[in-house]
């Protein structure tokens, strides 16, 4: 029966003693995306002034090469207007180049200065050692099985009804 998983989701102390195993597991999840921003905002984030969501987008632009926006969005889950603000913020400190489109003058080409560059590889060998450490100890049927999850979760909250709108948004709005 789905959220019946037993006391493997909840931990020693945990103060989730009256919640269903999916709330457990959710707050878990935060948890361990919390850990997971721990080296970015210890070892990056004021040592080269920049915010996770500039992170980001350096990082993709950087394995993309050349990208837009938008694509940027789909492929991070941020948000079009924290893109657009981390974009306007990079720009301004000389670490994205911004050219217009000419066959589509509402897209912008996004691609590394050669300060984005140099950072892009100096921030690279970081997000490999997380990767590194938070993986390590897994067997490759364990993290293909993982990855298969993480793939099915995102899918599922990417999933959108024939008008395009977010079916996660609507079915988890509040009550008015």
């Amino acid at each position: 029966m789905a959220g019946d998983t037993g006391e493997a989701l909840r931990p020693r102390g945990s103060v989730h003693s009256g919640e269903t195993d999916e709330v457990v597991l959710l707050h878990r999840m935060l948890k361990l995306t919390n850990r997971l921003m721990a080296p970015f905002s210890i070892h990056l984030s004021h040592r080269y002034k920049i915010s996770i969501n500039e992170f980001r987008l350096l990082m993709t632009v950087g394995a993309l090469g050349r990208t837009a926006s938008h694509e940027v969005a789909e492929l991070t889950g941020v948000n079009a207007m924290s893109i657009s603000r981390a974009v306007a913020t990079l720009q301004k400190h000389g670490r994205v180049i911004v050219e217009r489109d000419e066959s589509n003058k509402r897209r912008k080409w996004l691609s590394l200065s050669e300060e984005g560059e140099r950072l892009y590889e100096i921030m690279r060998p970081q997000t490999e050692t997380v990767a590194h450490y938070l993986f390590g100890k897994l067997e490759k049927g364990e993290l293909a099985g993982f990855a298969n999850i993480v793939e099915r979760l995102i899918e599922r909250l990417d999933a959108e009804d024939e008008d395009g709108n977010s079916l996660f948004l609507e079915r988890t709005k509040p009550q008015e």
